[in-house]
């Protein structure tokens, strides 16, 4: 029972330990900060821009799909309010964070690997002229030491 509890904790700490699993726990991190700019972002710029064509708070934004949606004494609203300004302001929310992580992050990346595959095909490809170039340094050697050889047989 000890060493089957011994080899599921060795496995546990060889799975957390792991590169990737490291790696999205840093991303998650840096995800939900990064949510707090791109909200401020929306906020702060984006929804007063689009207010200038109306209301500054997206949330406003409404339509009644029964009427009446106006909030009673209480506070509540009847009817039933389709509430699209909320939807409107996460689907920017959205498009900007796809826009800076893939502008930003994935076409840097995608850049810099395609730069360092072909760096590497360079090299693949000048390994090979070497490569080449020494099996026929070797064949002319061949040669030679065969020619000295026939030569030297033929001396009296």
């Amino acid at each position: 029972m000890s060493e089957e509890k011994e080899s599921v904790l060795a496995g546990f700490k060889a799975f957390l330990m792991r590169g990737n699993v490291i790696d999205l726990a840093v991303a998650v991190v840096i995800g939900a900060a990064f949510t707090n700019i791109v909200n401020a972002i929306v906020k702060g710029i984006i929804n007063p821009v689009v207010g200038a064509f109306g209301t500054q708070d997206l949330d406003k934004y409404s339509s009644c799909l029964q009427a009446p949606c106006t909030p009673n004494a209480a506070g509540e609203v009847e009817g039933i309010p389709i509430m699209w300004g909320t939807v409107l302001s996460a689907t920017l929310t959205f498009l900007i964070t796809a826009a800076v992580v893939y502008f930003l992050m994935v076409l840097p990346m995608s850049k810099y690997l395609a730069r360092r595959a072909r760096l590497q095909a360079t090299k693949d490809d000048m390994q090979e002229v070497i490569e080449v170039s020494e099996l026929e340094v070797l064949k002319e050697i061949r040669d030679a030491l065969v020619a000295q050889r026939g030569a030297g047989h033929n001396a009296p």
